[in-house]
């Protein structure tokens, strides 16, 4: 059977069933994991090169020296902390890089004796699970949408946008120029410059593109990278600049966490609303629920 009857099939089928199972049909349709022997999903394996390919032109955490905040704040943890790139590093991956003992899950609390605890794990991008959950169960069809990513580092939230999503055009707007020297590398390899631009800037000067948008990501945007005044400073220009109703916002943290204790002249209730979202329909059993719920989405009021 061709692709033609195949599709007239379905369409057929569906015709046939009961009015009232005809959603419950359409959500097992998206969310089951029963067809996956039938389909080998050339976009993983396209973000999984793409991972491949950036691991080798960084250091094991992938963190710059020229982050010297980060690399500050990492260390000021209350427990011994290290970045491990989600996106970079997956469970697999962290395996077979502990078996090798060239990473550890855990660190000493005597040294010498066997007393260990696990070390805490940061990331500043999201993994290719997250990646597919924002995409796929987060955010709506973004036909015809402008993206924005604030911060957008190795450029995940753009490579998975353009796989993932009919967005028109995926901005990245990053402060670091080796970041966007690595991006630019990616997205000339993989030919994705039709629909993705990175711009080499600080988000303080991007306010016609904040203005436009009408999906902007932040994941670990600023706390990591610049002090409190600095933050308090750019949540007011990015509050100022995306007035566009019913833009959306995805966050980790949420905003109420990133604007705890900084100075803002802005009543988040008066700016956005929240939208639930939820986590069950994400078909992967073993994706870890505690991560997924650090995401947070908004819709501009």
């Amino acid at each position: 059977m061709d692709f033609g009857r195949a599709r007239r099939a379905v369409l057929q089928l569906l015709g046939a069933t009961a009015p009232a199972d005809v959603p419950a049909l359409l959500h097992w349709m998206r969310t089951t994991r029963d067809f996956d022997e039938f389909t080998q999903d050339n976009n993983d394996i396209m973000l999984k090169n793409i991972a491949d390919d950036l691991r080798s032109c960084l250091p094991q955490e992938a963190v710059l020296c020229s982050e010297q905040l980060a690399l500050q704040k990492i260390r000021q943890q209350p427990e011994p902390t290290v970045h491990v790139d989600a996106f970079l590093y997956d469970e697999d991956v962290i395996d077979s890089l502990c078996e090798e003992g060239k990473m550890s899950r855990n660190y000493c609390t005597a040294c010498g004796s066997h007393q260990t605890a696990p070390l805490g794990f940061i990331s500043h991008s999201f993994s290719l699970e997250e990646l597919k959950f924002i995409y796929q169960h987060v955010l709506p069809d973004l036909s015809g949408k402008v993206l924005v990513d604030i911060g957008s580092r190795l450029g995940t939230v753009l490579y998975a946008g353009y796989l993932y999503s009919s967005a028109v055009q995926l901005y990245g707007v990053e402060l670091n120029g080796e970041f966007c020297q690595l991006q630019e590398m990616v997205i000339k390899k993989y030919q994705f410059g039709d629909r993705i631009k990175v711009l080499h800037a600080d988000i303080c000067t991007q306010g016609s593109l904040l203005q436009s948008a009408d999906v902007i990501v932040m994941n670990n945007v600023f706390e990591y990278f610049l002090t409190e005044p600095q933050q308090a400073s750019a949540w007011d220009y990015i509050i100022h600049n995306v007035r566009k109703q019913g833009s959306l916002l995805l966050t980790v943290p949420s905003l109420q966490d990133s604007l705890l204790g900084l100075e803002t002249n802005m009543q988040l209730s008066s700016w956005v609303e929240e939208i639930p979202l939820n986590f069950d329909v994400y078909p992967q059993r073993d994706m870890d629920r505690e991560t997924l719920e650090q995401i947070h989405l908004y819709k501009v009021l």
